[in-house]
């Protein structure tokens, strides 16, 4: 399935996996759409978006459906304990005045992943991005925000690399095109501190990157920077995340999904190795 989130609201991963759990709960008990949505006197739409984890999982509801579908009474308890956890706003809801809808879905993705490949042509990754660097990309893409607003954003930004420094980080995997590295975001002090980030994140024990040099010539990540994303959840596909300028595609279908991952295998081997990264950063950071 391949979604344009443009607009809508983003559900944490919990309720994806949930909803994915309740789909599987009333399949294995044999009960249609419309036989569920009798018994708790909706329509089958709002079955399938419980579901697709695109609304709430009203408790009344979902304790219902659970005795419906043959669940005991300790599960039910425990599942609703969990439908409770994953109807609270992810802690990116403060900054939902800043936050574009399509990207919510992305945080909440990042938030919660075991595994995260990346490809960026154009700009340092977010998780890895300085204060100074995140605020002249802000400025450059928000011309006409005040300084507070700026803020907020940059702030956001900062805010996500937490899961950095998070026991079960996940495992990051970068590879950066050679322009990433080259090109001046915020003039050369700006640049040197942010490849003295790079350099400091290879120290993580979780983190890898990679950098596409020219010399490496034509590679088959050139149509644009993409994200992917695996969990720990077994009810949850692994995800890879497009931009664009209208708002961002998710795709979740295997064919897909694989499609993407050769393609950064691929990149990886035609890229430099990470034993060399350290001392191109290091070059790099003298030529500014």
């Amino acid at each position: 399935m391949k979604e344009n989130r443009s607009g809508g609201s983003a559900p944490t991963v919990l309720r994806m996996v949930l909803g994915k759990r309740l789909r599987q709960l009333r399949e294995q008990a044999g009960v249609s759409f419309e036989d569920a949505a009798r018994v708790i006197e909706v329509t089958p739409l709002t079955v399938r978006r419980m579901e697709k984890a695109e609304v709430g999982l009203r408790i009344p509801y979902v304790r219902e459906l659970l005795r419906t579908y043959g669940v005991p009474a300790s599960e039910i308890e425990d599942f609703v304990s969990l439908a409770r956890e994953a109807n609270k706003p992810g802690w990116w809801y403060k900054y939902r005045d800043v936050l574009p809808e399509w990207f919510k879905a992305y945080v909440s993705l990042e938030s919660e992943a075991s595994v995260i490949r990346l490809y960026e042509p154009h700009y340092v990754p977010g998780l890895l991005q300085t204060h100074d660097y995140a605020t002249a990309l802000m400025r450059i893409g928000f011309p006409n925000e005040s300084k507070e607003e700026i803020a907020r954003r940059v702030d956001l930004r900062l805010r996500r690399q937490d899961l950095l420094a998070k026991p079960d980080a996940p495992a990051v995997w970068a590879i950066l095109d050679e322009t990433v590295l080259r090109r001046p975001v915020g003039g050369a002090e700006v640049m040197r501190a942010q490849l003295d980030r790079l350099i400091e994140a290879l120290d993580l024990p979780k983190v890898r990157i990679q950098i596409m040099r020219f010399s490496a010539g034509a590679h088959p990540g050139a149509y644009g920077p993409f994200h992917y994303f695996r969990f720990g959840f077994s009810e949850l596909p692994d995800i890879v995340y497009t931009e664009n300028l209208a708002g961002s595609v998710y795709y979740d279908r295997p064919e897909d999904v694989v499609t993407y991952l050769e393609v950064l295998d691929r990149m990886s081997v035609q890229a430099e190795p990470i034993a060399r990264t350290r001392d191109i950063l290091s070059e790099l950071r003298k030529e500014l």
